[in-house]
């Protein structure tokens, strides 16, 4: 009974017309954040919305029936019970004032294309294989923003307390500047000083400016090198890293897949030698048989 669901399940032409499906979704959201529209046809919107809600449960039921008799296989992929949480959630019984975390819940329908596109789940996959290696060397890139902003408070604070008047503003500061966002504004009030640059309209604010072009040079190119150049460029490597193991265990689970079991020479043998045995056995059964009805006629042709 599970085989014409199985077919269904497996078949380009049910793939892409979820996919269809999903981006419809997406534009359907989309849609919904202009109030005019919404105003003149929501009552479209709204059916249109349960007609794709209705087409995502039908596709979870054919995949569970696809199971045949064990159903609960469907939640063993982690894929599977990523598609029943982002349906289940439109499920909700949210209130008038809640309906904003009711068009987040259906905005997710999205990521359901993450699901049905191979390709997204080798990158997303990617990431997560990614993630422990990301955590030290996001944990290598802390200990440098401690140790940076800590010296930028001592050396900058008193001319510039806007950008550097205590830790927590320092460390803000520089994840602004590891951005690039901005940071030769910031460099050049070091260099010229709270006086020179930068203060104009917040003199009350600069009440110690002192220039220090070196300091200021040395320290930010440094920490942008750093930061910038080579912390960054570590969380890409891990990336790509990561990114390469996820294509190549997809490509050896495919492999896998395509290729025929082919017996070794080992199991060959056993099933040829249990194959003689069997053989052997029957040939044994019909010389008994055969010695007694030799042996019964030689008695009765005696008598």
């Amino acid at each position: 009974m599970s085989e014409p669901f199985k077919a269904l399940v497996a078949s380009r032409r049910f793939q892409r017309f979820i996919i269809g499906v999903i981006l419809f979704a997406g534009v359907l959201v989309g849609l919904e954040t202009y109030p005019d529209l919404v105003a003149r046809h929501g009552n479209v919107l709204h059916r249109l919305d349960q007609v794709i809600l209705t087409i995502f449960v039908a596709e979870i039921v054919v995949k569970i029936l696809a199971e045949g008799k064990k159903p609960w296989r469907y939640f063993a992929d982690g894929w599977n019970v990523f598609d029943f949480i982002i349906v289940a959630v439109c499920f909700l019984p949210l209130d008038a004032q809640y309906v904003t975390v009711l068009r987040l819940a259906r905005l997710l329908r999205v990521l359901k294309l993450v699901r049905s596109l191979p390709r997204l789940q080798v990158l997303v996959g990617a990431l997560l294989r990614s993630l422990p290696s990301m955590g030290y060397v996001a944990l290598l890139l802390f200990v440098m923003f401690y140790v940076y902003a800590v010296a930028a408070t001592f050396l900058f604070g008193a001319n510039d307390p806007i950008h550097f008047g205590n830790l927590q503003t320092s460390l803000l500061t520089l994840f602004r500047v590891v951005t690039l966002e901005g940071w030769t504004e910031i460099l050049y009030i070091q260099m010229k000083g709270c006086a020179g640059y930068g203060y104009g309209g917040q003199e009350a604010l600069c009440i110690a400016s002192s220039a220090q072009p070196i300091v200021a040079a040395a320290f930010f190119v440094s920490f942008i090198l750093l930061g910038t150049m080579v912390m960054l460029n570590l969380f890409i490597g891990v990336i790509m890293n990561g990114m390469s193991e996820a294509q190549s265990e997809s490509a050896d689970s495919k492999h896998t897949q395509a290729t025929p079991v082919i017996p070794t020479l080992a199991a060959e043998l056993d099933t040829l030698s249990r194959q003689l045995r069997e053989v052997q056995g029957q040939l044994d059964r019909v010389a008994r048989r055969a010695t007694a009805e030799t042996s019964g006629e030689l008695r009765h042709s005696e008598a």
